[in-house]
């Protein structure tokens, strides 16, 4: 499996890799991972990591030019492993995951599956690499339209993806969609912590609970302008705010709009304790802005019964279906309007985190979904060895 990202780093995709991973391992896979010189080593995992470039880092987020050193590196690091593991077919996670693999293919005649959260051309815009006015995205997009014809088969996490993949030129008999998956057993409905409650200063307060990126594409910013009308008609809401990168950053952004009472960072928090802090919230929310991007963090909230307000995009309809709350992107108004009204009926709260909890065991359970990938893996490689390492 190939993760051309800071493995692991608690969000979206890492949690993706290492909840595949687990999962596949109750089907008998084995997998090897190879991913970046940097991130952290997690239980049950095996890890091959690229060898460090001097003079480039690695950002915790989001496309950079050092990066081609780096996927230079990690194509070397992956080449030994294979190598080493003789591999029944190669796992790529991201657009730079299929050119290492693509090479992998070639080399070692096995099957290659592609593991895609949204477009690259988007992604290089959502993450600020590009103005979304700079044409050089444009330019991106013959070189992805090529890559994403190499496998043998696409895994998308969001049905918005294969309708792009199709436009692509990609043939839809390669496309499936795979969406992001739940932990039920770790991430349920449960008390809170009184403790955390308190070290949190949260301790009375309703609730609303953020755990993702701080970035402006995830909505941060905007959900930071939704706070003052929100805590204007519900004076004991608070919100808590978290994960990573720039928590200082947005920190003073909190002091700046003056909502230091009402607003908490805690920053990056360990996936392993993750729950804990999700039960702190009477509601979730995501006010993600990209169009494209798989949004995974909606499935934890969901397996933790959260009524959860979103941006009103196609992936996040995918996942939260009609018991979802739906706000148009961009606008803090209509966000503030919807917490203030969900904040003001616990009832209702009640009866949709239910009906959400409902939905993710029903369709976003990991045992059904690995079964679903090991599927979408024998129709692509030969008969599968159990005795042998039969995983990415």
């Amino acid at each position: 499996m190939i993760a051309p990202t800071p493995f692991f780093g608690d969000r979206g995709c890492h949690v993706r890799i290492f909840e595949e991973v687990q999962a596949l391992a109750a089907e008998q896979v084995e997998v090897e991972v190879v991913t970046y010189p940097v991130g952290d080593d997690v239980p049950g995992v095996r890890i091959h990591r690229a060898s460090r470039v001097p003079g480039v880092g690695v950002r915790a987020v989001g496309p950079s030019y050092g990066r081609l050193a780096l996927d230079a590196s990690l194509l070397a690091t992956a080449y030994r492993a294979a190598r080493q593991f003789q591999p029944h077919l190669v796992h790529a996670h991201l657009h730079e995951g299929i050119a290492i693999g693509a090479v992998l293919r070639r080399r070692f005649g096995v099957p290659l599956v592609a593991d895609l959260q949204g477009s690259l051309s988007a992604e290089l815009v959502d993450h600020g690499f590009f103005g979304r006015r700079n044409p050089l995205p444009h330019l991106v997009d013959p070189f992805e339209r090529w890559l994403v014809r190499r496998p043998d088969a696409v895994l998308v996490s969001a049905r918005e993806g294969e309708a792009m993949l199709v436009r692509q030129g990609v043939d839809p008999r390669r496309v499936f969609w795979l969406p992001d998956g739940a932990d039920l057993r770790r991430f349920a409905p449960r008390p809170p912590d009184p403790a955390l409650q308190r070290r949190l200063g949260v301790m009375g307060k309703q609730v609303v609970v953020y755990l993702g990126l701080l970035t402006p594409y995830q909505g941060v910013d905007l959900l930071l302008n939704a706070v003052p009308a929100v805590v204007r008609q519900v004076p004991e809401a608070h919100f808590l705010v978290m994960g990573y990168p720039d928590e200082e950053v947005y920190r003073q952004r909190v002091r700046d709009l003056g909502l230091t009472a009402h607003v908490t960072l805690p920053g990056r928090i360990p996936y392993e304790e993750a729950a804990s802090y999700l039960a702190l919230g009477e509601i979730a929310v995501s006010p993600k802005q990209s169009l494209t991007e798989a949004n995974g963090k909606l499935l934890n909230y969901m397996a933790c019964a959260l009524p959860t307000v979103a941006t009103d995009t196609p992936v996040n309809r995918d996942l939260l279906g009609d018991a979802g709350l739906f706000v148009p992107v961009g606008d803090p108004a209509a966000l503030a309007e919807s917490l203030i009204a969900l904040l003001r009926d616990p009832e209702r709260q009640l009866a949709i985190g239910a009906r959400l909890r409902e939905r993710v065991e029903a369709r976003f359970a990991w045992p059904a979904l690995a079964s679903r990938l090991v599927g979408i893996y024998q129709r692509v490689a030969p008969p599968l060895d159990r005795q042998h390492a039969t995983g990415p």
